[in-house]
């Protein structure tokens, strides 16, 4: 019977990702991948052998690890995603790291995630400003399933609504963020890696990649208090499209962040 430390050497040689082998062992085992380095002599039973070796194998096949596991960790949060719903990554913290900065933590903002998916940018939120009344807002109700058991098992407070953007949501807000569908649709990355897997509606929009950011950006205009801020996540070679589209709805103090690569990732502006 294979230890902990012979299955790991073994799965780290088959995945691209090393560290993939110890969160998928951790995960078929019930422990965590502390517990992993601290008893690599252990012998897993026979149910959880099986059970790792379908996890690689499903891996292997291309499913996401989140998909596997049912978790994915934003902003030090544990979340749960599953087919429903978009996988949180790490660029999408630099859009919850800016509107932190820009706006102040001690007044009571009223604030709106738009296209939430399982939660992601409004737990964050509620989680560094408690005093700040947020919704988020989906059209699956599939998303909102998961990110209500979200909210309610970190303890978050966030209100969660169904809708098509804006439709029938009535402001104002101090805040308006989201992180919508960016991609080409005939981009040939939604075809490759952990994309295959995920919501296509909540990836692709259009031929350019901006038929959810267009009626985000006019939407957005009405339901946003004078001086409000829209703040949304976009694709890196979308930047320039971004701030055009805002500058002809009216919005002022318009500009383009950068993530730790350099590159354009979000874009924002606020009613004049």
């Amino acid at each position: 019977m294979k230890t902990v430390g012979d299955l790991l050497r073994d799965a780290r040689q088959r995945l691209a990702d090393p560290a993939e082998a110890e969160i998928l062992l951790a995960h078929a085992l019930g422990r965590d991948r502390t517990w992993l380095y601290a008893h690599p002599e252990h012998r897993p039973a026979a149910e959880s052998l099986t059970r790792f070796e379908a996890l690689l194998a499903r891996r292997l096949a291309g499913e996401p690890v989140a998909h596997l596991t049912g978790w994915r960790e934003f902003w030090s949060l544990p979340l749960r995603v599953d087919r429903h719903t978009l996988i949180p990554r790490p660029e999408t913290e630099h859009l919850v790291e800016f509107v932190l900065e820009r706006l102040p933590a001690e007044s009571p903002l009223r604030v709106i995630d738009l296209g939430c998916g399982c939660g992601t940018i409004a737990l964050a939120l509620a989680r560094e400003r408690p005093g700040w009344e947020i919704f988020a807002s989906d059209r699956s109700e599939d998303a909102l399933t998961v990110a209500r058991d979200n909210a309610r098992r970190l303890g978050l407070d966030v209100r969660f609504l169904r809708a098509d953007w804006l439709a029938g949501i009535i402001g104002p807000f101090d805040l308006i963020i989201s992180n919508p569908p960016y991609v080409a649709e005939h981009d040939p990355h939604l075809e490759q890696g952990d994309l295959r897997f995920e919501p296509r509606g909540a990836l692709a929009a259009g031929p350019e990649g901006l038929d959810a950011i267009r009626p985000l950006i006019a939407q957005a205009w009405s339901r946003l208090r004078p001086g409000g801020l829209l703040a949304f996540e976009h694709g890196y070679d979308q930047g320039a499209a971004c701030r055009e589209l805002l500058a002809q709805v009216g919005y002022t103090e318009v500009a383009t962040g950068h993530d730790l690569a350099g590159l354009p990732r979000f874009s924002h502006g606020r009613r004049a």
